[in-house]
């Protein structure tokens, strides 16, 4: 059975994204153990001379590293990921990068009628950065509008064909990890070009 770790992508004590993960981790608990990862009370991230990172983003790397692959709930801000989702990320890729050649599914709920769609894009482009270098299942968005009306209750989706749309998605996550094992001959070379890359030195190249 497979072991997924999955990320809450805000920090408010009410979203239906932490919902949507807990929907996940029930529902498809035949197919995967799925242990979910709060962000609430991780600093805003702050570059250090020393390369510091808070001892709670050890511990989600660590779970990461661990893990055959990653699910991230995001919600939708003005268009765009929420700024405590994004500064995760960016402790996880100063000084230790355990996303490099990680397999990630992006899922997303809102309110309303665009169930995080923009949110949903940026992220992917976040996860491709070269700092992060996450292998993020093509062809997979999935959006979850009026999420408020969502739920029937912690084990059913009220919209069957979401559902079903789900329920192939995830299927095709668990094949898309068994996938990407088989691809990893440039993990050690993607791993050091994570560590290796700064935009610093790229700037100064470029000038």
């Amino acid at each position: 059975m497979k072991h997924l770790v999955a990320i809450v992508g805000t920090n408010s004590k009410l979203s239906t994204n932490r919902q949507l993960l807990e929907y996940m981790k029930e529902h498809f608990k035949q197919q995967a153990e799925i242990e979910l990862i709060e962000i609430k009370g991780i600093p805003i991230f702050k570059k250090s001379a020393g390369m510091q990172v808070p001892e709670e983003t050890r511990k989600i790397a660590a779970k990461i590293e661990q893990s055959d692959g990653v699910i991230i709930g995001t919600p939708e801000y003005d268009h765009a990921v929420p700024a405590a989702l994004l500064s995760l990320l960016a402790w996880l890729s100063y000084g230790q990068h355990p996303l490099v050649d990680k397999p990630v599914m992006i899922t997303g709920a809102s309110f309303g009628t665009l169930g995080s769609s923009r949110a949903q894009a940026q992220l992917r482009q976040v996860l491709d950065s070269p700092e992060i270098k996450a292998r993020i299942m093509p062809s997979s968005e999935f959006l979850l509008d009026h999420s408020l009306e969502a739920f029937q209750d912690k084990e059913h989706l009220v919209n069957k064909e979401l559902a079903d749309q789900l329920d192939g998605l995830f299927k095709d996550f668990i094949e898309f990890i068994d996938i990407s094992s088989q691809l990893g001959n440039a993990h050690t070379a993607n791993k050091q070009q994570a560590k290796d890359f700064s935009w610093e030195s790229s700037d100064k190249k470029e000038r």
